[in-house]
């Protein structure tokens, strides 16, 4: 090999790194320059070896990251991301570039994906769909073996017992003499307190980031971490993680494979941590042996895209470096490092419409290679740009400066693919779906407003509700601002890198988006609980236009519902159920099975709802009257929908229904907030007069009803923004307060929080009025009352025949006839 001069020994050339270091990432691509290695091995599952290649297609774009997925469980997973300034990425593109072989030679991704099948109990070894293990880097080991989460740094594997160390013979056997000692070691923070500093990240950058680029020697980087990493070894040892020795035996047979292959012109992309291991002597039977036996799942491997905000730590990923943007700055700026990010921080103040000059980027500059010269570092790092910012740009806040934070040194960036990688065919289909309907995915978190009466906005639609059956979160619902028809939608999307994963589980339900969905959701109707998620299932089915799932959705519930009885159950599932015919009109969905399945479940809801509301407690009462207010809205939408000229001809819902309600508010043994509420929604309905109202609540609170009685029809009756109501009608306010005045002390304290409750739901406006009414006594006439009254031309009522005289202008106005008009009126 050429590299044998400079202080670099015989053997395979030894390159251990600090995963997404960026100082790591130039010195390999300097000493690989230098050394003209004949193959690369870099540490990765050797499964995607195959996978290599298209690391140089011009449609990768990194972060991106290699996935690793059980077939069999697609959930079972493991990622190892790659940043553009990962010195693995590095290695990749220098091979390719120089048309040299490169190879991964970390334990298969087979066995790692088993141990943490086979050790659910081991929280180092889980891997799992619901929480992905951490991703290769320093301050974690690789993510897919089986010590992720486990703190170190420039390697995977740190935190071992004192004392331990390796014989020459086998270095996995451990000294038995040396007690065990469950300590978790960080390198980094190791060697930089040894160096004197409190935070290891400004030490690396010291030593490492802010490294001359006129270094002689491309290995000395390497061989003096090479030195610091075996005198931790040789301290710490492997604290245990027999695992971790498993791995690098396996790395050994691989690194002597190639040597045989190309004597020793090869070149090892690793951890710092595991140098020391690779480089002790072992026998081949040792390393051999440690691999008996091992478990085996059959997986698959591809590139997904990745994101720089998973590369951080602030976004609770573990992937061992706070500001991914900051390295990635530092890895391609070519010159001027400290000025170039300053001028990236004032385009960015100014896209937010903050005043940032030329002067403030000058003064910025100045400022942090001031702060540099005091603090005794080389040159300015992350913390001097930072407090320089936040002094000149942003006068001392941290507002902005978290705008800062966010967009640039962690950043939204995120990768692409070529599409000539491995995917499952639902992969393929979503990503024909995203270019035919135009919606890229961004991990940047993004609302986006669609109108349904536009077809590519249905389509993305459908699109979005569909991923959201198959358990892909890439779009969430969110509250349309300006409108509540049901013809407009707000989505608000991000695209995560998990999501392939869930895409892949995905996979097993199908091989298209929409057949996918159709089996999915067929299945959970049939694994469906309650009748309630049967309703909400319909409801999804007909937002994702599924035709093909409807049938067995209703047949499901269609089952559920006769054979439910449990009225609450069915008071429940009925709005969901209701919502869903609103979608007929916008989407053109067929809903007359579903119509005639909701006027069913009403009917059954009508006949049980007023036993369903005797002997209730307070609990029970509040939460069967919050039944009632859903049912009653349900009805209104189902006797519109049934009444307008159909053959189902369920307009007499709402008659029956208000039947129901007087039944309600009649019975003694219904509990008082459940009465009230009847002869409320009764009231707004127009089918109880304010006279007959006042009526029923002066014999309700009568001094024979038991306060708390009262106080509970109170809150049902005007609870729930019924203020106004007593605002308009000071007959009811009088009846409320002359109630308040007779109930005793002692019964006071305990219908007091009732009415709290009840009033404190109340607008500010509408409590401030209500306040004054009750300060001058309800009925009594106001000064502007009276003041009016006494005008000359002002009378008591309305007049009509002088209304009737402005009719002929308002229909020359609105150019209506005299029936239009008075349907209008009316």
């Amino acid at each position: 090999m050429a590299g044998t001069e400079g202080g670099r020994g015989a053997g395979p050339l030894l390159l251990g790194v600090r995963h997404h270091g960026p100082g790591s990432a130039r010195a390999v691509r300097a000493a690989l320059a230098a050394a003209r290695p004949r193959v690369v091995l870099i540490e990765g599952p050797p499964e995607a070896d195959a996978l290599i290649p298209l690391a140089a297609d011009e449609g990768m774009r990194p972060p991106v990251a290699l996935l690793a997925h059980a077939v069999d469980e697609p959930g079972r997973s493991a990622f190892w991301p790659l940043a553009e300034f990962s010195p693995e990425w590095v290695a990749i593109r220098w091979a390719l570039e120089h048309e040299v072989p490169a190879r991964f030679i970390d334990l298969p991704a087979t066995h790692t994906l088993a141990w943490g099948r086979d050790d659910e109990a081991d929280a180092e070894g889980e891997l799992t769909g619901e929480e992905q293990p951490p991703e290769p880097t320093a301050e974690t080991p690789t993510a897919g073996t089986p010590n992720a989460g486990t703190p170190s740094a420039g390697t995977p594997n740190a935190g071992t017992p004192a004392g331990e160390s390796p014989s020459a013979s086998d270095p996995a056997a451990p000294d038995p003499s040396t007690p065990d000692i469950d300590i978790r070691v960080d390198p980094l923070a190791v060697l930089a307190e040894a160096a004197g500093y409190d935070d290891p990240e400004r030490w690396w950058e010291d030593v490492v980031e802010h490294r001359g680029a006129g270094e002689r020697d491309a290995f000395a980087p390497f061989t003096a971490l090479e030195e610091a990493m075996g005198a931790l070894r040789e301290t710490y040892g492997v604290g245990g993680r027999d695992r971790d020795l498993v791995r690098e035996a396996y790395m050994r047979l691989q690194v002597r494979a190639a040597q045989r292959e190309f004597d020793d012109d090869v070149a090892v992309v690793c951890g710092a941590w595991h140098v020391p291991a690779l480089r002790q002597k072992s026998s081949v039977a040792a390393d051999r042996a440690l691999l008996k036996g091992l478990p085996k799942v059959k997986a698959d491997l591809t590139w997904v895209p990745w994101t720089h905000r998973r590369l951080s730590r602030a976004s609770g990923y573990g992937a061992g470096i706070d500001s991914p943007g900051w390295y990635g700055h530092l890895f391609g700026a070519p010159d001027r490092p400290v000025e170039r990010w300053m001028t990236k921080v004032a385009g960015l103040f100014r896209e937010e419409d903050r005043i940032v000059s030329s002067a403030h980027v000058i003064e910025a500059v100045r400022l942090a290679e001031t702060l540099a010269v005091m603090r005794g570092r080389p040159l300015p790092g992350l913390g001097e740009t930072t407090d320089a910012v936040r002094a000149v740009m942003c006068e001392g806040s941290d507002v902005p400066l978290s705008l800062v934070r966010d967009r640039l040194v962690v950043g939204d960036v995120l990768g692409e693919v070529p599409s000539g990688a491995p995917a499952v065919p639902l992969q393929r289909d979503l990503d024909r779906s995203q270019r035919r309907l135009r919606i890229k995915p961004e991990a940047l978190e993004r609302e986006l407003e669609l109108d349904l009466r536009k077809e590519i906005d249905a389509g993305r639609s459908t699109l979005l509700h569909r991923l959201r059956l198959l358990r892909i979160e890439w779009g969430e619902p969110a509250a349309s601002r300006g409108s509540t028809g049901t013809f407009r939608e707000t989505w608000r999307l991000r695209w995560e890198p998990e999501l392939a994963v869930r895409v892949a589980e995905a996979g097993v339900w199908g091989t298209t988006v929409p057949a996918a969905a159709t089996a999915k959701a067929e299945a959970d109707a049939v694994g469906a609980e309650s009748l309630a998620d049967v309703t909400a299932l319909a409801e999804r089915c007909l937002l994702a236009e599924l035709p093909d799932a409807l049938p067995v959705v209703m047949k499901v519930l269609a089952d559920r519902a006769a054979l439910d009885t449990d009225v609450g159950h069915l008071a429940q599932a009925l709005p969901a159920l209701v919502r869903s015919l609103r979608y007929g009109d916008v989407r053109g969905t067929d809903t007359g099975a579903l119509t005639e399945v909701a006027a069913g479940l009403a009917e059954r809801v009508f006949v049980g709802l007023p036993p369903a509301c005797a002997a209730l407690d307070g609990d029970a009462a509040e939460e069967m009257r919050r039944h009632v207010d859903a049912v009653h809205g349900a009805v209104g939408l189902l006797g519109d929908a049934g009444g307008s000229g159909t053959e189902s001809g369920h307009g007499d819902l709402r008659v029956r229904w208000r039947a129901v309600l007087r039944t309600l508010s009649a019975r003694d043994t219904v509990p008082g907030v459940i009465r009230g509420r009847a002869v409320r929604l009764l009231l707004d309905e127009g089918e109880l007069g304010a006279d007959e109202a006042a009526r029923l609540m002066g014999l309700v609170l009568s001094p024979g009803t038991p306060p708390a009685d009262a106080a509970a029809w109170i809150e049902g009756f005007v609870g729930g923004g019924g203020g106004l109501l007593l605002v308009h009608d000071e007959r009811l306010l009088g009846l409320v307060d002359e109630w308040l005045t007779r109930v005793p002390a002692e019964a006071f304290t305990d219908v007091l929080p009732l009415l709290r409750r009840t009033f404190s739901s109340y607008e500010p406006g509408v409590r401030r009025t209500l306040g004054e009414l009750v300060r001058r006594g309800p009925g009594k006439p106001t000064g502007t009352t009276a003041a009016v009254a006494g005008i000359p031309g002002f009378g008591a009522e309305p007049d009509a025949g002088r209304a009737d005289a402005v009719v002929p202008v308002l229909r020359l106005l609105l150019g209506l006839d005299d029936d239009e008009l008075v349907g209008v009126a009316g």
